[in-house]
């Protein structure tokens, strides 16, 4: 009489349910339930890999460090057979053993993802994996164009996104390549609950309907004024600063050089922009402490906010903060992850790798680390670290 399957299973893949006692906080949420809405848009026949495990496994690689899809080949072929089961891959019922997908799946499978899905998935686990801290919610919306991906027919893959200034990316929307990102604005941001947030953006999303929609949706905004708007920055300009008492000021040393920072709010009856209260005056001093060199830079800002609801100090926290999220993030995606240096163009794999770098970078910056490279060479040297980050182990 043959044996059941079940007898020629490996006695390690056998032991994977076993596994008893409450899992770590930041294991519980599990990538593969998440991964598992984004549609598989394979024909039925001829499948042998789960399309869940694939994209599963495209993750726990990038989250180890791999930043292209021959990296992410080459981490999987490696990865022992337990490994490879709790990805989700299937045991060969004949040998009981798994058999890797094969390079060209690897880079070809993932490339069919649709981008929109799979960036939803990617940002509803991150916020289940973490509870966010209590307080104001403070979300920065910004674009970033994917220059590797251009080609002669097609232009750069352009993505906008929105992430807390903690570094975690809520959701992301590629840029119609004929348009820019103001019309993203709205839809990048209608799957994220609003109420309370304040969102932090550059000058370009300083639009009256953009102010208007945030509105609607319960949420405060801290707009950027420049002269792209000549007549509400000459407005704003022009109110008598110099009588304003100053709400905060700070000194420090960063980047070989010192910086003062003054900030200034002024409260108005009415100013030419949907439902805003107060103005904002910022003054940068910034001197090099190379060569000696000052610089004066003025920003001025207008916000939603009703008086008294935040400090000057929260609002300078919210200000820089934008601008040193947008840093880390696009740095850590250029500098560590070569994302401007990749070749990738096929088909939406530019934009399914970029996702995937926003899962890798998130996860490392919930965990506390601060050297997204460190964080990386750390995770790979254990196949099973990336899987415990992703709840899978």
């Amino acid at each position: 009489m043959p044996a059941h399957p079940s007898s020629r299973m490996p006695s390690y893949l056998r032991k994977l349910g076993d596994a008893s006692g409450p899992m770590p906080l930041e294991t519980v949420a599990d990538l593969r339930n998440y991964l598992a809405t984004v549609p598989d848009p394979r024909a039925r026949r001829g499948i042998r890999h789960p399309w869940t495990a694939l994209l599963t496994a495209a993750a726990a690689a990038v989250l180890a460090g791999a930043a292209s899809i021959t990296a992410i080949g080459e981490w999987v072929a490696d990865a022992p057979q337990r490994v490879l089961a709790l990805l989700g891959f299937r045991p060969d019922p004949l040998t009981g053993l798994i058999r890797p997908p094969h390079a060209t799946t690897i880079r070809l499978v993932p490339a069919a993802a649709d981008g929109d899905a799979l960036d939803r998935a990617i940002g509803h686990f991150l916020q289940e994996r973490k509870t966010p801290a209590s307080g104001r919610k403070i979300i920065a919306v910004d674009g970033k164009t994917l220059r590797g991906s251009r080609t002669a027919k097609r232009p750069a893959v352009a993505l906008i996104a929105a992430r807390t200034h903690s570094g975690q990316v809520l959701t992301q929307r590629q840029i119609d390549g004929k348009s820019n990102e103001i019309p993203a604005f709205a839809p990048l941001l209608d799957s994220i609950d609003l109420t309370g947030a304040v969102i932090t953006a550059d000058a370009l999303h300083t639009q009256h309907d953009h102010a208007t929609y945030l509105h609607k949706r319960g949420a405060h905004y801290l707009a950027v004024v420049k002269r792209n708007h000549p007549a509400l920055h000459e407005s704003v300009r022009c109110l008598p600063w110099r009588d304003v008492r100053l709400d905060h000021y700070e000194r420090g040393r960063t980047h070989h050089r010192d910086e003062i920072r003054r900030l200034k709010t002024a409260t108005f009856a009415h100013l030419d922009y949907p439902h805003a209260h107060q103005a904002r005056h910022v003054v940068r001093w910034r001197r090099d402490l190379g060569t000696g060199k000052l610089t004066i830079e003025r920003i001025y800002l207008v916000t939603s906010l009703p008086p008294s609801t935040a400090t000057g100090s929260e609002l300078a926290t919210w200000i820089r903060g934008h601008w040193r999220i947008e840093n880390q993030l696009h740095h850590a995606r250029d500098r560590t992850f070569h994302e401007d240096a990749s070749k990738t163009r096929t088909r939406r794999l530019p934009r399914v790798m970029a996702g995937l770098r926003n899962l890798a970078i998130g996860i490392h910056r919930q965990d506390g680390h601060t050297n997204i490279a460190a964080a990386l060479r750390h995770t790979a040297r254990d196949h099973l670290r990336p899987l415990t980050a992703l709840g899978l182990a």
